[in-house]
């Protein structure tokens, strides 16, 4: 079952989603943001101003999942006007960001993180990633860049949606089988075998 805004909202208040903001925020300090916060059937991430990394090529090289070299990543530098805070995710490219609320998923729920579609329209495609039963942690996100034009994406602004979906307790959670992605900080946390 796909849980609602109430069943968030005080699941929220038991620490599944810190800092937790209880509506839908469309506007700081009157200007107009990215909305984040809660929604009826889910939850609106921001993307941390912490840390935000982008593939780069670098020549004679493969991306191995197995073996993952970080100079395959470079750092990507948080710009600001009047707009927000951004990063900036050249055309055509892959890059990493953290959520900025950090998660403790109940043992019989999991959460899909799927993307929004103010940055779909623009050709930032968000992974669909999931957050198992028992996992808790800062989410690393991951997005591409399919238009052929640089993108910004806003830190402190709603990137991505989590639905919860609830289920029968599984006999193992991922915090029991000690998942090796369990407690991420809030930073880019790279690909483990």
């Amino acid at each position: 079952m796909i849980k609602n805004d109430t069943w968030i909202t005080q699941m929220a208040a038991k620490g599944m989603i810190t800092p937790f903001e209880p509506h839908l925020v469309r506007q700081v300090d009157g200007i107009p943001v990215i909305s984040y916060g809660l929604s009826s059937y889910g939850y609106d991430l921001r993307l941390s101003p912490s840390e935000f990394r982008i593939f780069r090529h670098i020549p004679g090289t493969v991306v191995d999942p197995k073996n993952f070299n970080p100079a395959n990543l470079e750092p990507a530098e948080l710009h600001s006007d009047v707009n927000g805070r951004y990063f900036i995710l050249p055309a055509h490219s892959y890059g990493l960001g953290v959520a900025l609320e950090r998660l403790e998923v109940p043992e019989n729920v999991t959460v899909i993180c799927i993307g929004k579609s103010t940055y779909a329209r623009t050709g930032l495609i968000a992974n669909l990633t999931p957050a198992e039963a028992g996992w808790r942690g800062y989410l690393t996100l991951e997005f591409s860049n399919s238009s052929s034009a640089d993108c910004r994406i806003y830190a402190n602004e709603g990137v991505v949606q989590l639905i919860f979906l609830e289920g029968a307790p599984c006999a193992v959670s991922y915090e029991a089988r000690r998942g090796k992605y369990q407690d991420q900080p809030e930073k880019v946390t790279l690909a483990r075998v």
